[in-house]
């Protein structure tokens, strides 16, 4: 316990560093990023393939288990799950934690790019994403307007999303909700019959007028020039004067054949606004910056948009991630004015010199273990401010007990000098050991492996920081401050509210204290017993290792039964908009249908584009842990009789994504034993007290239409099965055939379909004629027909094998555990 007598007798050296570490306090406070969730490296990928049309089991076969073949050679390799939907399976890919992130993202890559040659050609996409915390979007936008077209809304949007994209900080920006322009190629299939031209001619003319392809460079003389060709196509009148034959003497042409024009996708995923129709635009923040700083930027530059808006439109700000972290941090300074005023109350008896030296300590504490934090790589986040107020009902200890002994010696006679030395020394040991076994009690939670390990690791990180810098304040800038301070005379009886405390003490804990010394088998035997009672109570009051999030935002998830229109989900959305407008606090509510809300938070994906899904973005105008819980409660048992979907008003929590708080997973290989075994299980959650919501994604089959060919008629007609399926889905889906750059790079897909309204129905299917080799045309009734047939909802695959997981919420005052 040298330190202690080198500190007091060297006070210029002991001041210098207490001024440095108060700098650097200072420092690592307006310069450590501030985000909503802590961010680490992980190296959880989700790899995303597009294939319109496909069935679950086409895209099992075709394109799942070739990439799931691939991916199991990569080393590390945890987990690999799939769920196959219409037209989208989406590959989860864990390795093991300590894995380098970057290396297996590019290891991913490489087998996916490698597999993709094998896989069909119609796939529209396939994406490989990584996982990261920061993928969330800080602030999310609406552009609110029942009058202004689609296409003046994504302009809108998209001249946002580019200054938003601009903004310092930011790492991206995008716009949602609402149908994508595109190129529409109408076709008069009566024409193209007619001139004898096949639907396989107009694609080819189109995807080599659009090519591209630079002619490389000559030399003329000593200058080199780049050779141009004719390169993509630079309007829609262009598109129009594609030639698709001749005859020497005229061009048939792709106006004469076809309407091109800008057009919009399907309305299959669209917005609102407190019910008023809209588009989103969101922004997330690069990784290591300062929210607030981020946020500042962004809504000056929503503000300076704003002000250019025409009058049939307004900028409405829906979520805002900036207030959740500057309401965590008014927690901790709240609890951290409360610990100075508990500090100075219970020491009153020390006199209010000795109160002041251990406020000296708390904030010069927290400066060291902040600057400890940003050194390391952490953030302030949601679980470090946990931590630092966990460490500020402990950092004051150390500092409690050294000063009461100082002022101990100094009521006996000792000099300040002294005074602090020797009673430091003497209790040096003991304040060393009692931070030791804090520090113990949190090094498990250090250790913790895997995801939940390094996603939580700023909170124990922060408690040790913090009261090991305690420990050192208590040791060396105490006892310093001590013998400056409490000079002059000391009452050996103290002051008046120390021998009003020593009278109670004598009267209450002296009595119990001999007793406890004189049965001492007895005393051991009462506190053995208190320990097995609080070991009893652990099965009620249950185990979690993340609590809910207590945020002031709120998610209504709605699921119509497979092949349910989007007509229909819409319905069902504004209805429960409808109620939840109704619900007192409600601030504001973004709806999106035909896809989930775009990522707020860090743990809930979002659905992707599926016709019978829909999501309500619900934001409260606080979080009151007592009484809101019990709000969202109304709200289930009010949109409980809605009939039509499921409903599920779920409330943001902490930890890993997970399913929900009860999933059981079944594998086989047999989707029909899967799907008995799943609805036994289903049957057992839903008589269990306390469950709610229970979800079995095999409980019912839905029924499509497949095209059944008769391969035998088109044989004998010369029909290519090919240019079947081709017309099939020119007449529903239509067919992408290339993309249009606009002049300012905005590119937009060139969709070759047939007229028809809105939505797409089959009253054009019997019109369709597919061409022979010979040239002629037949009707396709002559070859093909559609046919009802049972398809499973949805495929789940664990570890390359069949699966289906049955999930239960669980219902509030239940213990989950049990």
């Amino acid at each position: 316990m040298k330190v202690a007598e080198y500190a007091v007798r060297n006070g210029s050296l002991t001041i210098l560093g207490a001024l440095l570490l108060v700098a650097i306090g200072v420092g690592a406070w307006l310069s450590i990023p501030r985000a909503e969730d802590p961010s680490f490296p992980n190296s959880n990928f989700t790899v995303i393939a597009v294939y319109p049309g496909a069935t679950q089991i086409d895209l099992e076969q075709l394109v799942v288990r070739p990439l799931e073949d691939a991916l199991k050679e990569l080393d590390d390799l945890r987990k690999l799950e799939a769920k196959i939907e219409d037209g989208v399976a989406v590959l989860q890919v864990e390795f093991e934690a300590d894995t380098d992130p970057d290396e297996k993202f590019d290891e991913v890559l490489r087998q996916v790019n490698q597999e993709r040659a094998d896989l069909p050609d119609e796939l529209t996409s396939l994406d490989v994403e990584k996982f990261e915390t920061t993928n969330v979007a800080i602030l999310q936008l609406a552009l609110v307007s029942e009058e202004a077209s689609y296409r003046r809304l994504d302009d809108l949007g998209e001249a946002l999303r580019k200054r938003l994209e601009a903004t310092p900080g930011v790492k991206n920006a995008k716009t949602w909700a609402f149908p994508s322009r595109q190129v529409r190629v109408s076709l008069d299939l009566q024409r193209l019959a007619q001139l004898r031209i096949p639907v396989g001619r107009v694609l080819e003319a189109i995807r080599g007028d659009n090519a591209n392809l630079p002619g490389g460079a000559v030399e003329l003389g000593r200058r080199r020039l780049n050779l141009k060709t004719s390169g993509n196509y630079a309007s829609i009148e262009e598109i129009s004067l594609t030639p698709l034959s001749g005859n020497g003497t005229s061009v048939v042409r792709l106006r004469d054949v076809a309407t091109v024009a800008w057009d919009y996708e399907d309305r299959e995923y669209f917005g609102r606004y407190d019910g008023e129709r809209a588009i989103f635009v969101t922004a997330t923040q690069r990784d290591g910056q300062n929210i607030f700083h981020v946020r500042d930027a962004l809504l000056a530059e929503v503000q300076a948009f704003r002000e250019r808006l025409p009058g049939d439109v307004r900028l409405e700000v829906g979520f805002d991630q900036s207030l959740n972290v500057a309401h965590r941090l008014g927690s901790l300074e709240r609890d951290f004015l409360i610990a100075i005023a508990l500090v100075l109350v219970t020491l009153l008896p020390l006199g209010l010199r000795a109160s002041g030296l251990v406020m000296v300590s708390i904030p010069l504490s927290l400066a060291i273990g902040l600057a400890l934090l940003h050194f390391t790589g952490f953030s302030l986040n949601q679980l470090s401010i946990v931590g630092f107020v966990i460490a500020l009902g402990l950092l004051v200890d150390d500092s409690i007990v050294v000063v009461e002994n100082i002022a101990r010696f100094r009521r006996e006679g000792a000099g300040p000098v002294e005074a602090a030395i020797g009673a430091t020394k003497q209790i040096g040991v003991a304040v060393v050991g009692t931070t030791a076994t804090l520090l113990f009690a949190f090094l498990p939670l250090l250790a913790l492996p895997g995801t939940p390990g390094q996603y939580i690791r700023s909170l124990p990180a922060t408690v040790v920081y913090t009261v090991l810098a305690s420990m050192v304040v208590a040791l060396t800038i105490v006892p310093f401050l001590a013998s400056r301070v409490l000079t002059g005379r000391e009452d050996p009886e103290g002051n008046v509210f120390l021998r009003w405390m020593q009278r109670g003490i004598h009267r209450t804990y002296r009595p119990l204290l001999h007793w406890a010394m004189r049965h001492r088998l007895a005393t051991v035997g009462i506190a053995g017993l208190l320990f097995a009672g609080s070991l009893a109570l652990l099965p009620a009051i249950g185990f979690s290792l993340f609590p809910k999030a207590g945020l002031p935002q709120f998610l209504v998830r709605i699921e119509a039964p497979e092949g349910t229109s989007i007509a229909a989900v819409d319905a069902i959305a504004k209805e429960v908009e409808r109620r939840v407008l109704e619900t007192p606090g409600i601030r504001n509510v973004m709806t999106s249908v035909g896809r989930g809300n775009p990522q707020i938070y860090y743990n809930v994906v979002p659905k992707n584009r599926k016709a019978n899904v829909s999501e309500l973005f619900c934001a409260i105008e606080h979080y009151d842990p007592k009484t809101s819980p019990a709000v969202l409660d109304g709200l289930r048992g009010r949109l409980a009789d809605i009939p039509g979907a499921r409903i599920l008003v779920k409330e943001f929590e902490n930890g890993p994504p997970i399913a929900a708080p009860i999933a059981i997973r079944i594998l086989g290989d047999d989707l029909d034993g899967l799907a008995r075994v799943a609805a036994d299980v289903a049957t057992i959650l839903r008589e269990t007290p306390g469950t709610d919501q229970v979800d079995n994604p095999l409980r019912v089959r839905k029924t499509d239409l497949r095209l059944e060919i008769d391969r035998d008629a088109a044989a004998l007609l010369g029909v290519p099965l090919l240019e079947i399926d081709r017309m099939t889905r020119l007449a529903v889906a239509g067919l992408v055939v290339s993309r249009f750059r606009e002049a300012d790079g905005d590119e937009h897909d060139i969709r070759l379909t047939v007229p028809h309204g809105e939505r797409q129905d089959l009253s054009g299917f019997d019109a369709l004629q597919v061409g022979t080799l010979g040239g002629a045309y037949v009707p396709i009734r002559q070859v093909a027909e559609l046919k009802f047939e049972s398809t499973p909802v949805r495929i789940e695959r664990h570890n390359r094998q069949r699966a289906v997981t049955v999930t239960a919420e669980v219902l509030r005052g239940y213990n989950t555990d049990r």
